[in-house]
């Protein structure tokens, strides 16, 4: 009976429970939003600081809500421009934080994972953090490493080729057009923030060069070392003199700021061609001296935040959510203290609505000079930038940062205790008046970096004057689309010379079936590619150590990919792959174009052009041997795009037929080379492959 009464007993004190809650939740008025809380209090402790006999001031704060601390070293030296030897900072950054004098590089990489810590140097400055019981150790190998740094001319040399190799990647790449050209019209090469790096300026660098480089400016006369976490002041003070004392003080380095150059006089479309480009890259900019410290600072980031900071902003809503023009549509308004940032408007668009995005993101930029902003628009933006700042101030890097803002930028001491309060009085005047100060209506560069054979006619239209530039930002003239080739020479006779190159028509007329095998090595596993085909067909399997990692099906009907079919109009994009021989399907086809000649590995191709809607294809066909060289597929989703490149090489004959033995493409940076292992026709395909 006891266990009974105590059932009974919880059961009707839940059933009273419950009738309390029912009864609460009915004096809830439902139909009103729940009052806002209190404004936040932003409460930002002052570091304590001090300064070595060498320079280097430190700021330390202590936080002991976690057993951890946070090292963060800032040189802070004016803008340096390198000219003729730009990219000497990245090698000398990119050797930092391997190794000492004293220590090996794999020693000193293997300690820091051992304690569990991060420690990584770039050359304007470094980061550490671990728990704090091994905060001095990470402390003495930061100073080791920042004073002692391992730089070896043979580290040098595989940092040369590491960048050259990467500029290399990056040579068609419209994103890395874009920024190096944007950079490059807004401030001038002359300036630091305008030059740019190139194969050149990389080999015009020396071993000695990086040394001195790095003797001269990697210096403590104006260094930062920020402290935060679970320490104790005095015993930092200790530690950082023990380390960084030996850090020799050099002769004031600081170079003359260069102003950039100025706004242009009028609006222009500075246009690039790139003529493998599938969509425009769009870059609406304009120069701003705005400054942490102005009266302007916070007005001028809500503003910004309202035209273009993210999902809510004018330029999104527009470009995205009612054009479907791009995936998203941004804007930046830069603070510098040397008054040398912009304002830049950048989005990704379709090749065919170019001019249309152009129009559209001129018109935002027009509707916010000259439209009062709505005060619930108002409201929310400085909602939302309020929200994140709050969530911002859990991580110590962002207290190490506003440490440092306060110090360097001259900002008054309450800077960050009174932000919040200076964002919520930004009013709808204030919005107006930033946006006619900082966004140019006359003086406005666009840079467009796409495709000029297909853009450039809708973009004439706009009435806009357009000036032509290479990729490296050097005047040019209007390119030419009409391509001259060979008398002759068509997509027919190239589709079959490459057939008569592969085996002749009465060697393919005997083939019912493929099999190709190749293998790989990356990343210390196996890969195998499995390729089988039949008319109209085409299975290709992936196994990574012997494991199916993907397999798609792609026929006439549909494509599916681990057998879940792909959207119609990718798998309609697929089709022209499916069957024996791809050039075979290309024959038949009214859309395939030849547009042009181009270079691969040194020598002349032809390039055949397979347009589709989401995938689009392009092959290249050697103008002597007239064997495929190379394809190239480009995914196009959502206002993003993605291509892969893979060469093919070295083809050898298997029973009367020619195939590549080697397929080699770039994954993640990593170049990755098949290897034919197998080659079977006629044998090894069944229908069943295709289900």
């Amino acid at each position: 009976m006891k266990k009974v009464f105590n059932m009974n007993t919880k059961i009707v004190a839940f059933f009273a429970l419950f009738i309390i809650t029912i009864g609460a939740n009915a004096q809830i008025d439902r139909s009103q939003p729940p009052v806002a809380g209190p404004e936040p209090e932003i409460s930002i402790e002052k570091p304590e600081e001090f300064t070595l006999k060498n320079g280097l001031k430190v700021l330390v704060v202590e936080n002991h809500k976690l057993p951890r601390v946070s090292y963060s070293l800032r040189i802070d030296n004016n803008p340096i421009a390198t000219g003729k030897k730009a990219g000497v900072e990245s090698l000398i950054g990119s050797m930092m934080g391997n190794g000492t004098t004293s220590i090996s590089k794999d020693e000193f990489n293997e300690e820091v994972d051992f304690l569990g810590a991060n420690l990584n140097f770039g050359f304007s400055g470094g980061f550490a953090s671990s728990l704090t019981k091994y905060s001095e150790r990470i402390l003495e190998l930061m100073a080791d490493a920042a004073i002692n740094p391992l730089l070896t001319e043979e580290e040098f040399d595989k940092e040369k080729t590491k960048l050259i190799e990467g500029l290399k990647a990056d040579e068609k790449n419209a994103d890395a057009i874009a920024g190096r050209v944007g950079s490059a019209l807004s401030y001038g090469t002359k300036h630091p923030y305008g030059e740019f790096v190139t194969e050149e300026t990389i080999n015009n660098v020396s071993f000695g060069d990086a040394l001195a480089f790095y003797e001269k400016y990697f210096n403590p006369n104006n260094a930062y070392l920020v402290v935060i976490g679970d320490v104790k002041v005095k015993d930092v003070k200790k530690q950082v003199k023990k380390y960084f004392s030996p850090w020799t003080k050099s002769v004031d380095v600081n170079s003359t700021v260069i102003k950039p150059k100025s706004n242009v006089q009028y609006t222009q479309i500075n246009f690039v061609d790139v003529p493998d480009a599938t969509q425009s890259n769009l870059s609406i900019t304009n120069n701003v001296e705005l400054k942490m410290n102005d009266e302007d600072y916070h007005a001028a980031l809500i503003t910004n935040n309202i035209l273009g900071g993210g999902g809510e902003g004018y330029l999104f809503k527009n470009l995205r959510e009612e054009h479907g023009y791009t995936y998203g549509a941004y804007s930046r308004l830069g603070a510098n203290r040397y008054g040398a940032s912009r304002f830049n408007a950048t989005a990704k668009v379709r090749n065919a609505v170019t001019d249309s995005a152009v129009v559209e993101v001129l018109n935002e930029i027009k509707r916010i000079r000259t439209e009062p902003v709505d005060e619930q628009l108002l409201k929310d933006a400085k909602a939302k930038y309020v929200g994140n700042f709050v969530m911002a101030l859990e991580r110590p890097q962002t207290i190490a940062n506003y440490a440092l803002n306060i110090e360097l930028n001259d900002l008054p001491e309450d800077f960050y205790t009174t932000y919040l309060q200076k964002i919520n009085d930004v009013s709808v005047e204030d919005i107006t008046r930033i946006a006619n100060k900082y966004f140019m209506a006359d003086n406005l560069r666009i840079i467009v970096v796409g495709n000029g054979a297909e853009v450039l006619d809708n973009l004439e239209k706009t009435g806009i004057p357009i000036m032509y530039f290479d990729k490296f930002a050097n005047p040019a003239e209007k390119p030419e689309f009409e391509v001259k080739l060979p008398e002759g020479v068509t997509v027919t006779s190239v589709l079959n010379k490459y057939l008569e190159a592969v085996g002749g028509k009465e060697k393919i007329d005997t083939v019912n079936s493929l099999y190709l095998k190749y293998e790989a090595t990356a990343m210390g596993s196996t890969i195998v590619s499995e390729e089988k085909r039949m008319a109209g067909k085409l299975a290709n399997t992936i196994l990574m150590n012997g494991n199916p990692m993907m397999s798609t099906v792609t026929t006439q009907e549909a494509t599916t990919m681990n057998k879940n079919p792909l959207p119609e109009n990718m798998a309609n994009d697929f089709k022209s792959m499916a069957g024996l021989f791809t050039e075979l399907n290309l024959l038949n086809s009214d859309t395939v174009k030849i547009t042009g000649i181009e270079q691969v590995d040194g020598k002349d191709a032809y390039k055949v052009q397979v347009p589709g809607e989401v995938v689009s294809l392009a092959y290249f066909y050697d103008v002597e041997t007239g064997l495929k060289v190379k394809e190239v597929q480009t995914t196009s989703m959502q206002g993003q795009t993605q291509s892969q490149e893979t060469f093919l090489k070295d083809y050898k004959d298997f029973d009367g037929l020619k195939f590549p033995a080697i397929r080699e493409g770039s994954q993640m940076g990593q170049v990755i080379t098949f290897n034919i292992l197998e080659a079977k026709i006629n044998e090894g395909v069944t229908e069943a492959d295709f289900n």
